[in-house]
């Protein structure tokens, strides 16, 4: 990867002056989803695949960016100084509001850089191919400018620039797993007050595969803020009968004796997801703790039956992969992962019965739809490094 790399940057941007190479991975989510703005838990995992960055300081105060995954739009230039949003600068947007929301809190980053990036996440997956761009270009910017900061503060940094630079509202969790991402485990976080705990990934003999419906999608154009609202306003209700600061300090008991207060009914089905989700998510951490996969996977079909029913963020694209999935042979459980609206649906099957679940699921999927899903078998990895 690094010869890929300094072969295009050299092409790009000519071989002067000191390079180096960076990586940070992307995430998948096991369970806890929509949980991460409501103050619940979450458990996601860093995969092995991810992000990489080849750069270089410059003298000036010029930004020049390349991606090799967008070759088309060329070098995308901007400066250090007056960072704002720009449609035309597409991809871009995301790194240059890391070092926008660096400069806000106050880090000197003082010179441009030129950088080429190519990511082996498929984009738009629901694999966090953005926040695994915030991540890295914040590790980049501590790295290259000594800057004096850790990876839970590059997490947050990276949730500030996408709230406040890119306009979508997410939680925490994305930069966070992949800020703190750690080989064979998965991180239990309470997004409340981001008290976590890594709990190991002891899988025996089985495999999680990650099913990509290949229906593109944007968080910022998606219906993502619209449920976060609809989450705020029954928060809103609930306060007026109970002292609570977020849904994810509720019990499903508290939940059903409270939830007369929400006066919407969509508002109410969605505080339920909210609420029941984040008990599934201690209950499925703690089944794992104990080596009860059989239960773990019985939560994950819970929490995707609730996301279609309650969230209602599947959509038919991911229904099929899941009932295709729950059909076969090995098994354990699937559900969507991420926000929703297309993006990749997370299964865990007997490492026996991979090739044939690929096979199997693949074909119900494009009878079905019409165009073909896309499947990763893929591992726990570690968070960002340089390379």
């Amino acid at each position: 990867m690094k010869q890929t790399l300094l072969k295009k940057f050299q092409e790009i941007f000519g071989a002067e002056g000191e390079t180096k190479v960076f990586f940070a991975p992307g995430r998948v989510n096991l369970i806890g989803e929509h949980t991460d703005y409501n103050g619940g838990h979450v458990f996601p995992c860093a995969l092995t695949i991810g992000t990489y960055a080849m750069v270089r300081k410059r003298e000036d105060k010029l930004l020049r960016f390349y991606s090799m995954n967008f070759e088309s739009l060329g070098v995308i230039t901007s400066s250090i100084e007056n960072i704002t949003y720009k449609n035309e600068d597409n991809w871009t947007n995301y790194p240059k509001g890391v070092i926008w929301a660096m400069q806000e809190k106050g880090y000197s980053i003082d010179t441009g850089m030129d950088i080429v990036i190519f990511g082996n996440i498929p984009n738009g997956s629901g694999l966090s191919s953005s926040a695994s761009l915030e991540v890295l270009t914040g590790f980049v910017l501590k790295n290259l400018f000594a800057l004096d900061i850790d990876m839970i503060q590059i997490a947050l940094i990276g949730q500030f620039s996408e709230n406040h630079f890119n306009g979508v509202n997410c939680g925490i969790m994305d930069q966070f797993a992949i800020a703190m991402g750690k080989e064979n485990n998965a991180i239990f976080l309470d997004t409340a007050d981001l008290s976590y705990e890594y709990a190991p990934i002891v899988l025996e003999n089985k495999k999680i595969v990650i099913l990509n419906t290949n229906k593109k999608r944007g968080l910022g154009d998606s219906k993502y803020n619209e449920r976060r609202s609809e989450c705020e306003e029954a928060l809103n209700d609930l306060q007026s009968v109970v002292k609570i600061q977020s849904l994810g300090e509720l019990s499903e008991a508290q939940f059903e004796e409270h939830k007369h207060a929400i006066t919407r009914d969509v508002c109410k089905k969605r505080a339920k997801h909210a609420v029941y989700e984040n008990q599934r998510t201690i209950q499925a951490v703690a089944a794992l703790k104990k080596g009860d996969l059989t239960l773990f996977g019985e939560l994950m079909i819970a929490s995707h039956n609730s996301l279609r029913d309650d969230y209602e963020v599947t959509g038919i694209e991911l229904d099929t992969l899941v009932e295709e999935a729950l059909k076969q042979k090995g098994v354990l459980g699937a559900r969507m992962t991420g926000a929703g609206f297309g993006g990749c649906a997370v299964s865990i099957v007997d490492a026996e019965e991979v090739d044939a679940f690929i096979q199997n699921v693949g074909k119900a999927y494009k009878e079905k739809m019409g165009y073909a899903a896309d499947f990763y078998v893929v591992s726990v990895g570690n968070g960002p490094s340089v390379l």
